[in-house]
Formats: structure tokens, C-alpha cells, sequence
């Protein structure tokens, strides 16, 4: 097989990721996760695990762990979703992207066992996401990681990573997150999120709305589970910040951390001070966890890719990272004039994102990503006019860019945000890559800035 033909095979599955309106609990089954995995000799039993879930900051949460654990002297696996440019870029192993020919090669592997299992269909259909989930355990295997750090798709009680057996649990923050699917409370979501709790298993949780801790507390004492909570148990202070990054002191269990991450905004804090906790917990030294989260690169969250203009990229999805997303937006950088680039998911709360954003804009530019799960550009526009905002339909993301960029003033700032699909499109668009799966993914190789002496 051929990573063409491995690429056919995964994506030929239903794709979960391009279809907001399916039913959760009636869908997702993990005995079909665990039946194929027996078939294949258990590869996710093979290494020690952090299992992360969460509403908002899971992604980067998991690669400062797993830049940490790197830092120490684990071969690291790191499985996230979704992706900028290349599907290949949720599977990493030292932060390097699985190979063409190696995510042939773990697919060749499980293809057999997959046809079989479609002849019965026992426990339903393996999706889209449960091969890739199932590519990235063979992958570690096959690497003998010393670590594999998951991040959870969707949910996290029937998510396809909850098969794997952690030494430790992570949860993020916890807000109103595919609500049609997951619940209309933030205690139902806390739940889902929660299914990730196993018996005794340490948790280390992010600062929670009262119904989220409330329900992660009481899961934890069911399970036997130790709770460690930030902003409880373990104490963050921002000491400095400039555009280049942050520096925090966390006043962990066992030490005090003096942390640098090249990472912007406050919820960035809130996550470093969530992985020290989790890094603390796991053994790991003051030293390297300092070295790791000092290294960690997670584009496409507040990412200068440009000088003068300014052009920053956030994929900040929801009314609440919106909002934040304004506040850094004054906090870090002295500009001008705001010209906003964006571009939505239609299971999104699209009004509450207009209203965080909306007002800080001298201009906006509505758009659409090429993923089948975006608001069209003409409704997003109307959003923006209830709020008594006029903004310009442009096509596609590329020529959104374009022309904000002939717009822009040298002291203005252009930010494109909206969805990580959106940031995907402003990434290939600007280094002139076209992305090999669709919709796009994360990019491993940090972007020099862009010098305009004209």
C-alpha cells in the first residue's frame, strides 16, 4: 500500500469531524476500538500515557507535556487532532510527523482487520478517526515511545483514545463545547469530558467553572482517582510577557517553576501551569520540565506569521476563546487598526464570537474555509450587520488575506481566526503549500517572521 492508497483507505470511512449532526452515544462504540486493537496485539498497552480532554486548551496543553517529557529523555508520542496542513501531523514522535511511507505501512497493517470486521459489523462501522487513532498506536509501538501523550477528539467517555490505560488523566478547561452532541449544560459536558477518569488514576484539572469541578470531583471519588487542581492545589503568577512569549512562576507540590513558553494570552498561562502539574506529577525534574515548556511550538494560537503589518492567527472557535482573543489582542500588540479576517464552523455560537470581536474591528472580512462544517460567508456577514457592522464577503480565505494585506497600513494588525480550519488555509495560502488532505493541519516547522522594508 501506498500512502495514496492508505489516505483513500482512512478518509473512505465516515468522518465524524465533517458531520456536526450526528447522534454521539449512538455512534461511537469502543468495543469496535478494542476489538481491532486485540487484533493487532494491543500496540496502545505497550507505553506509559497522558490521556487529555477538555473544551479549550487541550491541544496545547499536550504538547508542552509532551515537549517536557521530551526534555527529560523520553522518546515522546504526541497524538492531537485536528490538523493545518497534513493529516500526517497528529501522529508525532519527538515532535517529527509520521512518514508517508510509515503511515503506509501501519495501515497496510490494519487493513486486513478492518475489511473482516466490516463483513460482520459487529459493533458498527470503524470511522475515519478511529483508524487514525489506531495508525498513531501501531506508530508509537513500532517507535517504542517511552511516552504517548493523547489528546481526545470529541467528548472523551466515548472517545476512540479512551481505550488507552494512563499513568495520568488531564482535563482543560471545561465550557459549552458541541452541545448538539456532548450536552446543553456544562455539567453534561463535564461528564463526557470526565469519561476519561480511570480507577486511581491521578487527574491533574485546569481551573474549572463550579458544575465542571464539581462533576470532575465527584468522578474522582468514585474512582478512587487523586485530584490535583490548578488554581487550588497548584499556583501560577505571570511574571512578564511580551509578543515573543510569557514567563510564569508556578508554585507546583513539589517545587517552584520558573516557566518561558513562546506561547501568548492568559489561557496559555492556565495551560503551562496545567502541564507543570502533570509533569510534576509524573517524576519529571524542575530542570528539564523548565527546558521542555520553554521549546514547545503549537502554531495557529495567536502566531505572528508577519511584520508590518502585523498578521497574527488564532483558531479561536467559541464566544469565550473569542474574548480572550480580544483581550491579548490589546494586551500584546500596539496597532492601529484592527482588520479582521474570519471564518466560522456552523456548529459554532457564531453571534457570541461576533460580539467579542466585532467591536474591536476597523474592518472585517467574512469568509469561508474550504471544510464542509463552515458557515457560509453571506450568513456570517449578516451576523456582523445585526451588530451593526458592515463587513465584505470574500471567497475563500487566500484572497481574504490578499486583501488585507494591500489594505493593511504598516502600524495596523490583520488576525485571522475563527476555526483551526480557517488558520490552515492562511498558513498554505502564505507558504505557498497546498495542503495534501483536506481540510488542512498543524505544520511542525515554525514560520520565520516576514521583514517588510518597503
Amino acid at each position: 500500500m501506498n500512502y495514496p492508497a492508505a489516505l483513500d483507505f482512512i478518509l473512505g470511512r465516515t468522518d465524524y469531524e465533517r458531520w456536526p449532526g450526528y447522534t454521539y452515544a449512538s455512534r461511537f462504540d469502543l468495543r469496535r476500538m478494542h476489538d481491532l486493537l486485540g487484533r493487532l496485539g494491543d500496540p496502545h498497552l505497550e507505553e506509559r500515557t497522558v490521556h487529555i480532554a477538555g473544551s479549550k486548551g487541550k491541544g496545547s496543553t499536550a504538547a508542552m507535556i509532551a515537549a517536557g517529557l521530551q526534555a527529560a529523555g523520553y522518546r515522546t508520542g504526541l497524538y492531537t487532532s485536528p490538523h493545518l496542513i497534513t493529516l500526517r501531523e497528529r501522529i508525532k514522535v519527538d515532535g517529527k510527523q509520521i512518514l508517508k511511507s510509515e503511515l503506509a505501512r501501519v495501515t497496510e497493517r490494519m487493513r486486513t482487520h478492518v475489511e473482516e470486521m466490516d463483513k460482520t459489523q459487529v459493533y458498527g462501522e470503524l470511522s475515519t478517526f478511529e483508524l487514525l487513532t489506531t495508525a498513531g498506536f501501531l506508530h508509537f509501538a513500532d517507535k517504542k515511545v517511552g511516552f504517548t501523550v493523547l489528546e481526545t477528539g470529541l467528548g472523551g467517555r466515548l472517545d476512540a483514545t479512551n481505550v488507552a490505560q494512563p499513568e495520568i488523566c488531564v482535563l482543560t478547561s471545561i465550557g459549552l463545547d458541541h452541545t448538539q452532541v456532548l450536552g446543553d449544560t456544562i455539567a453534561k459536558v463535564a461528564a463526557e469530558k470526565a469519561g476519561i477518569i480511570k480507577e486511581g488514576v491521578p487527574v491533574v484539572t485546569s481551573p474549572q467553572d463550579d458544575q465542571a469541578y464539581d462533576v470532575i470531583q465527584q468522578a474522582c471519588l468514585q474512582k478512587g482517582a487523586g485530584l490535583i487542581s490548578v488554581g487550588r492545589d497548584i499556583g501560577y503568577t505571570k511574571v512578564n510577557a511580551s509578543p515573543g512569549g510569557q514567563v510564569l512562576q508556578v508554585e507546583g507540590q513539589k517545587g517552584s517553576y520558573r516557566v518561558s513558553i513562546p506561547l501568548l494570552g492568559a489561557y496559555q498561562a492556565q495551560n503551562a501551569a496545567t502541564a507543570v502539574a502533570a509533569l510534576e506529577a509524573l517524576g519529571v525534574s524542575s530542570e528539564h520540565i523548565e527546558t521542555g515548556l520553554a521549546r514547545t511550538y503549537w502554531p495557529g494560537r495567536l502566531q505572528v506569521v508577519r511584520k508590518r503589518p502585523l498578521l497574527v492567527l488564532d483558531g479561536a472557535h467559541s464566544p469565550d476563546s473569542a474574548r480572550k482573543l480580544a483581550e491579548s489582542l490589546v494586551q500584546y500588540f500596539d496597532f492601529s487598526k484592527l482588520i479582521l479576517i474570519i471564518g466560522t464552523s456552523a456548529d459554532k455560537d457564531t453571534s457570541g464570537i461576533v460580539a467579542a470581536l466585532g467591536p474591536l474591528a476597523g474592518r472585517v472580512y467574512v469568509t469561508r474555509a474550504r471544510h464542509p462544517r463552515s458557515t457560509a460567508a453571506e450568513v456570517l456577514a449578516d451576523q456582523f450587520a445585526r451588530a451593526g457592522i458592515k463587513a465584505v464577503v470574500e471567497e475563500s480565505v487566500s484572497r481574504a488575506i490578499d486583501r488585507a494585506l494591500q489594505e493593511a497600513g504598516k502600524k495596523d494588525l490583520i488576525c485571522a481566526t475563527g476555526s483551526l480550519f480557517l488558520v490552515g488555509e492562511a498558513l498554505e495560502h502564505l507558504w505557498g503549500r497546498s495542503p495534501e488532505v483536506y481540510p488542512p493541519s498543524r505544520n511542525q516547522q515554525p514560520l520565520p517572521l516576514e521583514e517588510d522594508t518597503g
